[in-house]
């Protein structure tokens, strides 16, 4: 009697163990298989069991080889025999996920389970072509014992300079068939001697429960104190980029993403690490915050001033969300064999990292107050997916929750279990309101108290530079920041106005000074293009700016007593004056002054980056309908006649009205819009207007067919 296909012992399963297949690999259900047989097919197809072999914990993949290591068919008292009592479940398990099908009372395995398993499965080598004399070990020469021994473990693999001038412990090991020459340097362990030596066993240990989790114990109180703070601090982190690159935005590389310089120029003005800043940058790109333009500047986009507009609470889950969901690396950044890894570039993506991120914060989560060692986490994480395990990513993952608040000295906080429950963040209701006023010191220095409200934080931030940073924020007035003010088309006189307002002390009369000098300066000398021009009505100034040897480089000769022209760019010449200490202003082509837009935004659309992961697991209704689908699939493919008939149409009409009195299920042709044909199973209820209405096997549900469409009809049976 011939043993069963997979296919078969797929098709003689019941509804349900069809649909816990389904909810363990959603993946094949995209799209839904036409039958079993093409089911299959692709439960047995390498990239669907790569992907099915990733959630295996390394207990189900231990058992998982064992099996793959016995003579088919296999029962389950010789896999307990090699992996113990504890493996009952699991065995049902690999089977209910398509690893193994039954044969009777045993098991088989499909034939590519094995391809997934490894070239040398628990570190074995193959099965020996003959009978291998074990007991002769005991005769073997001093040194050939040790040396296989030091393979027992795996690899079974050796690499020799040439077999046939191998040294005598080789040679009388290969005579004996304990090693096995598969060319003029490589040889293998066969199978049963690494056996032999192990004493029968195929793992040094099995670990059927998971490792425990170890840490430093965290008072909930604090983490959420901690948390807070750094749910904060990354809310401005978010506003002050944004606003930064508004004002000086960056210029994108050619192969895509943020320099090198630009990104290093961002994390000083942040006041974080520059993988802090490329971190920042990725979450703002990910929520269509900022964008790289056409023009390929980086700019925050019209989304930006939505999110600024809503609660404190809203802007954190909305950017914290994606984070838990991108594919993204952030901490990747700056890194890379030759090649710099740029952040907002295409080559950050990674399939594995939004899983292991969804398994990190899981175990925080089962194990609150608890700030895990990384070693002990690695080993936990190791044994639910050991494939996808990897220390570096896991550091990134635990950083970036830090500096999102999720977690607050390294435990996860109220505010994180909340966001993975999907309850009420309570984030507003912790963070501290507010102020709409600062306090100007006697040195040209301004501190916040508290987070500034939306607005004075975009006033303030363009007329001043922060600092330093914490639970109140500390602003520099200099010449450079009240010259930003000036270009963004404000005043001396309106600057003073507006600190005045916003200061709950006076304005010391050095910061009056500065406002002043720099205020009178700022336009004296005109830039405008020409291909560039310099015009000034100080000819000191002119003679001054003509011989600055900083300013050789550009390229100046004197036109008029009062007038220079240069062939650099306007704004680089416009920079390039600003590095020697020069205040200019731009000016039109009437000779009026250009201020900068306070505000600048992207012209083109936000382009997020897509997510790569997992399928999501499908509904319990979508696998009800796949199950349904797929058996009137099979139906329909048992019921295929050899070929359809070429009938007309009123010949068509007449099997259709037969069948319709008759209420029997018929099997037709049915050609779809791009002239392909397809069989389909139903049972034909009526025909109104040139259309057939049945009840479709497929799908269960009552369908539309027009009848010029139907190419032919033939009886199904049964």
């Amino acid at each position: 009697m011939s043993s069963p296909s997979f296919a078969e012992e797929l098709r003689g399963r019941g509804d349900k163990a069809l649909a816990e297949l389904f909810t363990a690999r959603p993946d094949l259900l995209s799209p839904l298989p036409s039958d079993i047989t093409a089911l299959a097919a692709r439960a047995n197809s390498q990239p669907s069991l790569f992907r099915a072999r990733d959630v295996l914990t390394q207990w189900q993949f231990d058992v998982l080889t064992a099996m793959a290591l016995l003579d088919e068919p296999f029962s389950e008292i010789e896999i307990l025999q090699l992996v113990g009592k504890e493996a009952i479940k699991t065995i049902e398990l690999l089977w209910t996920r398509g690893f193994t099908y039954k044969d009777g009372e045993k098991y088989r395995i499909p034939t590519n389970v094995r391809a997934i398993l490894g070239e040398f499965p628990a570190g074995l080598g193959p099965r020996a072509g003959e009978k291998i004399k074990l007991t002769e070990l005991k005769k073997a020469p001093e040194g050939a014992l040790a040396l296989l021994e030091r393979m027992a473990w795996g690899p079974p693999r050796g690499q020799v300079a040439d077999v046939k001038k191998a040294n005598a412990n080789i040679k009388w090991l290969l005579e004996n068939k304990f090693l096995i020459a598969i060319d003029s340097q490589n040889v293998l362990m066969p199978r049963e001697v690494g056996l032999h030596l192990r004493g029968g066993k195929i793992f040094k240990e099995l670990q059927p429960a998971q490792p425990t989790l170890s840490g430093a114990k965290r008072s909930q109180k604090s983490v959420d104190q901690a948390a807070i703070a750094n749910i904060s601090t990354f809310i401005r982190w978010a506003e002050e980029l944004a606003h930064n690159w508004s004002d000086e935005p960056p210029t994108a590389l050619r192969s895509g993403g943020l320099g090198v310089r630009d990104l290093k120029a961002t994390a000083e003005h942040l006041g974080v690490s520059e993988e802090c800043a490329g971190f920042v940058a990725e979450i703002l790109y990910l929520g269509g915050l900022v964008v790289i333009d056409t023009d390929d500047q980086i700019l925050p986009t019209a989304a930006f001033d939505a999110w600024l507009s809503r609660e404190a609470e809203e802007r954190w889950h909305n950017l914290v969300s994606l984070w838990i969901q991108t594919s993204r690396v952030s901490g990747l950044i700056g890194k890379g064999d030759g090649k710099n890894v740029a952040a907002l570039g295409p080559e950050l993506d990674r399939s594995t990292f939004a899983p292991l991120k969804k398994i990190t914060l899981e175990i925080l989560s089962a194990n609150p107050e608890l700030d895990p060692e990384i070693d002990s986490l690695l080993r936990l994480i190791t044994w639910l997916t050991p494939t996808r395990a990897n220390r570096e990513y896991i550091q990134f993952i635990l950083r970036e929750a830090e500096w999102l608040g999720i977690t607050g000295q390294g435990a996860i906080s109220a505010f994180g279990q909340a966001l993975l429950s999907g309850e009420e963040l309570g984030v507003g209701s912790a963070l501290p309101a507010p102020v709409d006023h600062i306090l100007i010191q006697g040195d040209n220095s301004a501190i916040a108290p508290g987070p500034l409200t939306v607005d004075l934080a975009n006033s303030i931030g363009t007329i001043a530079d922060i600092e330093s940073r914490g639970g109140a924020t500390v602003y520099r007035f200099s010449e450079g920041s009240i010259r930003r003010g000036l270009d963004h088309g404000q005043t001396g006189e309106m600057i003073k106005e507006f600190l005045k307002k916003v200061s709950k002390t006076p304005v010391p009369q050095p910061l009056e000074y500065l406002i002043n000098d720099v205020a009178k300066r700022h336009g004296r000398l005109r830039v405008g293009v020409g291909s560039s021009y310099i015009r000034c009505e100080d000819e000191g100034l002119i003679q001054q700016i003509v011989h600055d040897k900083k300013l050789e480089d550009i390229h100046i000769r004197k036109l008029a007593p009062q007038v220079l022209i240069s062939d650099t760019d306007l704004h680089d010449l416009v920079n390039a004056l600003r590095d020697a200490g020069y205040l200019p202003a731009i000016e039109n082509e009437t000779g009026i002054l250009v201020s900068s837009p306070a505000i600048r935004r992207a012209k083109s659309r936000p382009k997020p980056p897509r997510i790569i992961g997992d399928p999501s697991t499908p509904t319990p209704a979508i696998i009800s309908a796949a199950v349904k689908a797929l058996r009137a699939g099979d139906k329909a493919t048992a019921n295929k006649p050899k070929a359809l008939p070429r009938t007309t149409a009123n010949e068509t009409l007449d099997i259709l009205n037969q069948y319709i009195e008759e209420q029997a299920s018929l099997t037709i042709g049915y050609a779809d819009n791009n002239g392909g044909v397809t069989q389909k199973l139903i049972d034909p209820i009526s025909i109104s207007l040139g259309t057939l209405v049945a009840r479709d096997h497929g799908t269960g549900e009552v369908a539309y067919f027009r009848i010029p469409r139907i190419t032919g009809v033939a009886p199904a049976t049964e």
